[in-house]
Protein backbone atom coordinates (compact mmCIF):
# COMPACT_ATOMS: atom_id res chain seq x y z
CA UNK A 1 0.00 0.00 0.00
CA UNK A 2 0.89 3.65 -0.69
CA UNK A 3 -0.39 7.19 0.58
CA UNK A 4 -0.15 9.85 -1.37
CA UNK A 5 -0.14 13.28 -0.42
CA UNK A 6 -1.54 15.99 -3.09
CA UNK A 7 -1.08 20.04 -2.54
CA UNK A 8 -2.32 21.78 -5.48
CA UNK A 9 -3.93 25.36 -6.58
CA UNK A 10 -7.82 24.64 -5.75
CA UNK A 11 -8.72 24.69 -9.60
CA UNK A 12 -6.78 21.22 -9.80
CA UNK A 13 -8.43 19.87 -6.45
CA UNK A 14 -11.92 18.48 -8.14
CA UNK A 15 -10.07 16.61 -11.23
CA UNK A 16 -7.63 15.25 -9.11
CA UNK A 17 -10.56 14.32 -6.74
CA UNK A 18 -12.05 12.77 -9.84
CA UNK A 19 -9.01 10.95 -10.88
CA UNK A 20 -8.78 9.34 -7.66
CA UNK A 21 -12.43 8.44 -7.25
CA UNK A 22 -12.78 6.64 -10.27
CA UNK A 23 -9.37 4.48 -9.29
CA UNK A 24 -10.61 1.17 -7.82
CA UNK A 25 -7.29 0.64 -6.58
CA UNK A 26 -7.79 4.03 -4.27
CA UNK A 27 -9.12 3.14 -0.95
CA UNK A 28 -9.33 6.26 1.02
CA UNK A 29 -9.39 10.32 0.01
CA UNK A 30 -9.45 13.32 2.16
CA UNK A 31 -9.07 16.58 0.89
CA UNK A 32 -7.71 19.61 3.53
CA UNK A 33 -9.27 23.09 1.63
CA UNK A 34 -6.68 25.70 1.88
CA UNK A 35 -4.14 23.89 3.81
CA UNK A 36 -1.39 24.43 1.10
CA UNK A 37 0.51 27.27 1.42
CA UNK A 38 2.81 27.30 -1.22
CA UNK A 39 0.99 26.29 -3.86
CA UNK A 40 -1.57 28.13 -2.36
CA UNK A 41 -4.69 25.71 -2.31
CA UNK A 42 -5.56 22.45 -1.30
CA UNK A 43 -4.33 19.24 0.39
CA UNK A 44 -5.72 15.68 -1.09
CA UNK A 45 -4.46 12.10 0.75
CA UNK A 46 -5.04 8.93 -0.90
CA UNK A 47 -4.55 5.32 -0.01
CA UNK A 48 -3.26 3.44 -2.91
CA UNK A 49 -2.59 -0.50 -3.84
CA UNK A 50 0.61 -0.24 -4.61
CA UNK A 51 -0.43 -2.42 -8.17
CA UNK A 52 -1.88 0.60 -9.75
CA UNK A 53 0.32 3.37 -8.78
CA UNK A 54 1.58 4.06 -12.22
CA UNK A 55 -1.46 4.56 -13.80
CA UNK A 56 -2.96 7.15 -11.02
CA UNK A 57 0.66 8.68 -10.84
CA UNK A 58 0.51 9.02 -14.90
CA UNK A 59 -3.17 10.60 -14.76
CA UNK A 60 -2.24 12.96 -11.94
CA UNK A 61 0.56 14.01 -13.88
CA UNK A 62 -1.44 14.34 -16.76
CA UNK A 63 -3.53 17.17 -15.14
CA UNK A 64 -0.73 19.07 -14.42
CA UNK A 65 -0.43 17.99 -10.46
CA UNK A 66 3.45 17.52 -10.89
CA UNK A 67 3.85 20.12 -12.59
CA UNK A 68 1.56 22.78 -10.48
CA UNK A 69 1.80 21.51 -7.17
CA UNK A 70 3.50 18.02 -5.66
CA UNK A 71 2.90 14.43 -5.69
CA UNK A 72 4.33 12.77 -2.62
CA UNK A 73 4.33 8.87 -2.56
CA UNK A 74 5.49 7.15 0.59
CA UNK A 75 4.72 3.28 1.62
CA UNK A 76 2.67 2.08 3.93
CA UNK A 77 4.84 -0.83 6.06
CA UNK A 78 1.49 -1.40 8.14
CA UNK A 79 -1.47 -0.57 7.89
CA UNK A 80 -5.20 -2.36 8.99
CA UNK A 81 -8.16 -1.64 6.53
CA UNK A 82 -10.37 -4.01 5.19
CA UNK A 83 -11.11 -0.90 2.35
CA UNK A 84 -7.45 -1.24 1.07
CA UNK A 85 -7.61 -4.78 1.36
CA UNK A 86 -10.48 -4.83 -1.38
CA UNK A 87 -8.56 -2.21 -3.48
CA UNK A 88 -4.93 -4.99 -3.68
CA UNK A 89 -7.92 -7.76 -4.49
CA UNK A 90 -9.26 -5.33 -7.32
CA UNK A 91 -6.42 -4.51 -9.00
CA UNK A 92 -4.46 -6.92 -11.14
CA UNK A 93 -0.90 -7.97 -9.91
CA UNK A 94 0.73 -8.61 -6.67
CA UNK A 95 2.19 -5.85 -4.34
CA UNK A 96 5.30 -7.44 -3.81
CA UNK A 97 6.31 -7.78 -7.08
CA UNK A 98 4.87 -4.15 -8.17
CA UNK A 99 7.57 -1.30 -10.10
CA UNK A 100 6.40 2.04 -9.02
CA UNK A 101 8.28 3.89 -11.97
CA UNK A 102 8.50 7.36 -10.68
CA UNK A 103 9.48 5.62 -7.08
CA UNK A 104 12.24 3.83 -9.51
CA UNK A 105 13.28 7.00 -11.32
CA UNK A 106 13.69 8.87 -8.25
CA UNK A 107 15.72 6.65 -6.42
CA UNK A 108 17.85 6.13 -9.71
CA UNK A 109 18.68 10.11 -9.73
CA UNK A 110 19.13 10.19 -5.96
CA UNK A 111 21.55 7.73 -5.76
CA UNK A 112 23.72 8.54 -8.97
CA UNK A 113 24.67 12.08 -7.55
CA UNK A 114 28.12 12.11 -7.99
CA UNK A 115 29.22 13.82 -4.41
CA UNK A 116 32.13 13.65 -1.78
CA UNK A 117 30.32 10.92 -0.07
CA UNK A 118 29.59 8.77 -3.11
CA UNK A 119 33.55 8.89 -3.73
CA UNK A 120 34.35 8.19 -0.57
CA UNK A 121 33.09 5.56 -0.09
CA UNK A 122 34.30 4.07 -3.43
CA UNK A 123 37.74 5.19 -2.34
CA UNK A 124 37.50 3.33 0.72
CA UNK A 125 36.37 0.14 -1.10
CA UNK A 126 38.77 0.10 -3.38
CA UNK A 127 42.00 1.07 -0.86
CA UNK A 128 40.33 -2.36 0.99
CA UNK A 129 40.55 -4.44 -2.24
CA UNK A 130 43.92 -3.49 -2.43
CA UNK A 131 45.03 -4.55 1.05
CA UNK A 132 42.96 -7.39 0.61
CA UNK A 133 45.35 -8.17 -2.67
CA UNK A 134 48.46 -7.66 -1.04
CA UNK A 135 47.44 -9.89 1.91
CA UNK A 136 45.59 -12.43 -0.50
CA UNK A 137 42.39 -12.05 1.80
CA UNK A 138 39.28 -13.04 0.47
CA UNK A 139 37.26 -11.73 3.44
CA UNK A 140 38.25 -8.41 3.04
CA UNK A 141 37.34 -9.12 -0.60
CA UNK A 142 33.63 -9.71 0.53
CA UNK A 143 34.13 -6.52 2.74
CA UNK A 144 35.14 -4.30 -0.18
CA UNK A 145 32.44 -5.25 -2.83
CA UNK A 146 29.88 -4.94 0.18
CA UNK A 147 31.15 -1.49 0.78
CA UNK A 148 31.49 -0.17 -3.17
CA UNK A 149 28.37 1.87 -4.00
CA UNK A 150 28.83 1.55 -7.81
CA UNK A 151 25.96 -1.06 -8.38
CA UNK A 152 23.26 1.60 -8.42
CA UNK A 153 24.53 3.67 -10.94
CA UNK A 154 24.69 0.36 -13.24
CA UNK A 155 21.32 0.10 -12.35
CA UNK A 156 20.15 3.22 -13.20
CA UNK A 157 21.61 3.11 -16.80
CA UNK A 158 19.17 0.25 -17.09
CA UNK A 159 16.56 2.54 -15.85
CA UNK A 160 17.31 5.12 -17.97
CA UNK A 161 17.41 3.27 -20.99
CA UNK A 162 13.98 1.57 -20.37
CA UNK A 163 12.44 4.78 -19.32
CA UNK A 164 14.59 7.03 -22.00
CA UNK A 165 16.21 9.47 -19.93
CA UNK A 166 18.96 10.85 -21.75
CA UNK A 167 19.89 13.07 -18.83
CA UNK A 168 19.66 9.88 -16.61
CA UNK A 169 22.20 8.22 -18.84
CA UNK A 170 24.91 10.94 -18.79
CA UNK A 171 24.33 11.64 -14.86
CA UNK A 172 24.92 7.52 -13.97
CA UNK A 173 28.10 6.83 -16.72
CA UNK A 174 29.56 10.50 -14.95
CA UNK A 175 29.37 9.13 -11.49
CA UNK A 176 30.71 5.76 -12.46
CA UNK A 177 33.20 6.75 -14.57
CA UNK A 178 34.62 9.48 -12.42
CA UNK A 179 34.32 7.40 -9.29
CA UNK A 180 36.12 5.04 -10.45
CA UNK A 181 39.30 7.19 -12.01
CA UNK A 182 39.01 8.83 -8.56
CA UNK A 183 39.01 5.62 -6.72
CA UNK A 184 42.03 3.99 -8.86
CA UNK A 185 44.03 7.59 -8.57
CA UNK A 186 43.79 7.93 -4.60
CA UNK A 187 44.73 4.26 -4.29
CA UNK A 188 47.55 4.60 -6.29
CA UNK A 189 48.74 7.32 -4.84
CA UNK A 190 48.48 5.02 -1.05
CA UNK A 191 50.25 2.16 -3.12
CA UNK A 192 53.34 3.97 -4.20
CA UNK A 193 53.64 5.74 -0.54
CA UNK A 194 53.33 2.02 1.06
CA UNK A 195 55.75 1.07 -1.73
CA UNK A 196 57.86 3.72 -0.34
CA UNK A 197 57.68 2.42 3.22
CA UNK A 198 58.08 -1.02 2.32
CA UNK A 199 55.06 -2.30 3.37
CA UNK A 200 54.61 -3.81 0.45
CA UNK A 201 57.02 -5.07 -2.50
CA UNK A 202 56.06 -6.15 -5.92
CA UNK A 203 55.99 -10.02 -5.26
CA UNK A 204 53.12 -9.30 -3.15
CA UNK A 205 51.41 -8.22 -6.52
CA UNK A 206 52.37 -10.57 -9.03
CA UNK A 207 53.08 -13.82 -6.39
CA UNK A 208 51.40 -17.11 -6.10
CA UNK A 209 47.63 -15.23 -4.77
CA UNK A 210 45.45 -18.55 -4.54
CA UNK A 211 42.41 -16.61 -2.61
CA UNK A 212 42.25 -13.70 -5.08
CA UNK A 213 43.82 -14.99 -8.43
CA UNK A 214 40.05 -14.16 -9.72
CA UNK A 215 40.33 -11.01 -9.99
CA UNK A 216 42.43 -10.73 -12.58
CA UNK A 217 41.51 -13.61 -14.76
CA UNK A 218 38.13 -13.18 -15.97
CA UNK A 219 36.69 -15.78 -17.88
CA UNK A 220 32.85 -16.54 -19.26
CA UNK A 221 32.07 -17.20 -15.66
CA UNK A 222 32.50 -13.64 -14.43
CA UNK A 223 29.99 -12.51 -17.18
CA UNK A 224 27.87 -15.09 -16.27
CA UNK A 225 27.84 -14.26 -12.27
CA UNK A 226 27.49 -10.25 -13.58
CA UNK A 227 24.11 -11.05 -15.36
CA UNK A 228 22.40 -13.26 -12.61
CA UNK A 229 23.96 -10.70 -9.71
CA UNK A 230 22.70 -7.41 -11.80
CA UNK A 231 18.86 -9.34 -12.35
CA UNK A 232 18.90 -9.87 -8.73
CA UNK A 233 19.65 -6.72 -7.51
CA UNK A 234 17.45 -4.66 -9.60
CA UNK A 235 15.01 -6.88 -9.11
CA UNK A 236 15.35 -5.64 -5.44
CA UNK A 237 15.42 -2.54 -5.89
CA UNK A 238 11.89 -1.91 -8.39
CA UNK A 239 10.23 -4.36 -5.86
CA UNK A 240 9.03 -3.74 -1.88
CA UNK A 241 11.67 -6.35 -0.94
CA UNK A 242 14.93 -5.15 -0.92
CA UNK A 243 17.38 -8.19 0.84
CA UNK A 244 19.05 -9.75 -2.30
CA UNK A 245 21.30 -6.45 -2.73
CA UNK A 246 23.67 -7.55 -0.10
CA UNK A 247 24.13 -10.79 -2.11
CA UNK A 248 24.57 -9.34 -5.12
CA UNK A 249 27.34 -6.43 -3.90
CA UNK A 250 29.53 -9.94 -2.65
CA UNK A 251 29.10 -11.54 -6.13
CA UNK A 252 30.34 -9.30 -8.65
CA UNK A 253 34.33 -7.92 -9.18
CA UNK A 254 34.25 -4.64 -9.79
CA UNK A 255 35.54 -2.99 -6.85
CA UNK A 256 38.70 -5.75 -6.07
CA UNK A 257 39.71 -5.28 -9.79
CA UNK A 258 40.06 -1.76 -9.43
CA UNK A 259 42.37 -2.25 -6.50
CA UNK A 260 44.48 -4.61 -8.48
CA UNK A 261 44.93 -1.92 -11.07
CA UNK A 262 45.76 0.58 -8.83
CA UNK A 263 48.39 -1.72 -7.63
CA UNK A 264 49.60 -2.71 -10.83
CA UNK A 265 49.91 0.52 -11.90
CA UNK A 266 51.90 0.67 -8.55
CA UNK A 267 54.76 -1.42 -9.70
CA UNK A 268 54.25 -1.44 -13.57
CA UNK A 269 52.81 -4.81 -13.34
CA UNK A 270 51.07 -4.47 -16.60
CA UNK A 271 49.37 -8.15 -16.78
CA UNK A 272 48.19 -7.21 -13.29
CA UNK A 273 46.34 -4.01 -14.79
CA UNK A 274 45.16 -5.81 -18.25
CA UNK A 275 43.56 -8.77 -16.25
CA UNK A 276 41.55 -7.21 -13.94
CA UNK A 277 40.80 -3.84 -16.17
CA UNK A 278 39.18 -7.04 -18.39
CA UNK A 279 37.29 -8.00 -15.47
CA UNK A 280 36.52 -4.70 -14.04
CA UNK A 281 34.58 -3.90 -17.91
CA UNK A 282 33.40 -7.47 -18.50
CA UNK A 283 31.20 -6.99 -15.20
CA UNK A 284 30.36 -3.59 -15.86
CA UNK A 285 28.55 -4.94 -19.20
CA UNK A 286 27.13 -7.69 -17.58
CA UNK A 287 25.44 -5.80 -15.38
CA UNK A 288 24.43 -2.95 -17.44
CA UNK A 289 22.92 -5.57 -19.98
CA UNK A 290 21.41 -7.06 -17.58
CA UNK A 291 19.49 -5.12 -15.64
CA UNK A 292 18.24 -3.38 -18.60
CA UNK A 293 17.05 -6.55 -19.90
CA UNK A 294 15.39 -7.13 -16.34
CA UNK A 295 13.57 -4.06 -16.40
CA UNK A 296 12.56 -4.26 -20.23
CA UNK A 297 10.72 -7.04 -19.13
CA UNK A 298 9.37 -5.43 -15.97
CA UNK A 299 8.18 -2.53 -18.14
CA UNK A 300 6.61 -5.06 -20.55
CA UNK A 301 4.62 -6.69 -18.14
CA UNK A 302 3.59 -4.11 -16.21
CA UNK A 303 2.19 -2.52 -19.55
CA UNK A 304 0.08 -5.64 -20.06
CA UNK A 305 -1.36 -5.44 -16.73
CA UNK A 306 -2.27 -1.85 -17.09
CA UNK A 307 -3.92 -2.48 -20.46
CA UNK A 308 -5.58 -5.21 -18.90
CA UNK A 309 -6.91 -3.25 -15.85
CA UNK A 310 -7.77 -0.30 -17.63
CA UNK A 311 -10.01 -3.25 -19.83
CA UNK A 312 -11.60 -4.30 -16.76
CA UNK A 313 -12.23 -0.52 -15.67
CA UNK A 314 -14.05 0.38 -19.16
CA UNK A 315 -16.40 -3.05 -19.03
CA UNK A 316 -17.17 -1.77 -14.99
CA UNK A 317 -17.75 1.79 -16.24
CA UNK A 318 -20.05 0.33 -19.31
Amino acid sequence: MLHLRISVPAALTEPVLDVLAKDPAVSSVAVFEGASRLPVGDVVTADLAREGANECIDALRALGAAHEGTVHVDPVPTWVSEAGLDAERRTPGRSTDAVVWAEVTQRAYDETELNWTYLAFMTFATVLASIAVVLDSQILVIGAMVLGPEFVALAAIGVALVRHRTGLVQRAATTLVVGIGFAIAVTTVLSLLARWLGWIVLADITGDRPGTAFIYTPDRWSFVVALIAASAGVLSLTSSKVGGLSGVFISVTTVPAMGNIALGLTFGAWGEVWGSAQQLALNIGGMVLAGWLTLLVQQTFWQRRAARRERLLGIAGG
